[in-house]
């Protein structure tokens, strides 16, 4: 058995900064908020990194409970945005997708930074939701590689927990991908159809580098490599 962990934004999809933008109605609308964001790192980090980075920013104390009313209301500006915004599917993708979705012998599933429901608004948008069977979110979690290890928590409880890290691909467009991979000792495929260059991308060492999914049949990705 094989496992496919896939990023969202940037890996499976563009979103046409709809995520941003519905931050930004969140801000405007519910808190009065205008002040242009400066400094705030987004791409490979968790929603709830940077949502608790951008109400330190706007002097809000980050409580659990702010966080959540946050996040309620961002999920409810999301699926406005997603309409409005001029995003779509990145090469490669459906097709790669395709392939290991029909293979008897993968299983696949979303490994990203976006809440669970976020993550779900977007793949239901893009129709994209067939291909997968389970997901690590980043509902919970500052740092990506607590994901990481939830996810391989939960491949265990699903799958049987005689699955090795080696046996789990993570599929990402940023170095963050390639780096909670190597938490849980898993593979790693980078993909330079984000904001990151494949020149940057290879400074974090990903086990494969790709300009993007067209390059590459997975299932022989999967069960050939095994140096």
């Amino acid at each position: 058995m094989r496992i496919c962990l896939f990023d969202i934004d940037g890996t499976l999809l563009l979103s046409g900064r709809a995520g941003q933008k519905a931050i930004e109605a969140v801000l405007r609308d519910q808190y009065q908020l205008t002040t242009p964001v400066e400094g705030i790192h987004t791409a490979g980090r968790t929603d709830m990194a940077i949502l608790y980075d951008l109400l330190q920013y706007y002097d809000i104390e980050p409580t659990i409970d702010r966080l959540r009313e946050f996040q309620n209301y961002y999920l409810e500006q999301l699926p406005l945005e997603l309409g409005r915004a001029q995003g779509g599917v990145l090469p490669g993708v459906i097709d790669r997708l395709e392939e290991v979705h029909a293979h008897p012998e993968v299983e696949v599933g979303l490994l990203t930074g976006n809440l669970a429901r976020g993550a779900q608004l977007k793949i239901e948008h893009y129709r994209l939701q067939q291909y997968f069977t389970f997901g690590s979110y980043g509902d919970h979690h500052i740092n990506r590689d607590d994901v990481a290890r939830d996810a391989f928590e939960l491949i265990r409880a699903q799958f049987g927990d005689d699955i090795q890290p080696d046996q789990i691909w993570i599929i990402g467009d940023t170095p963050s991908d390639v780096l909670c991979a190597r938490a849980i000792h898993a593979r790693s495929l980078a993909v330079a159809t984000g904001i990151y260059s494949r020149e940057e991308l290879a400074e974090s060492q990903p086990d494969v580098l790709l300009n993007d999914l067209t390059e590459i049949r997975l299932h022989q990705l999967l069960f050939d490599s095994d140096s």
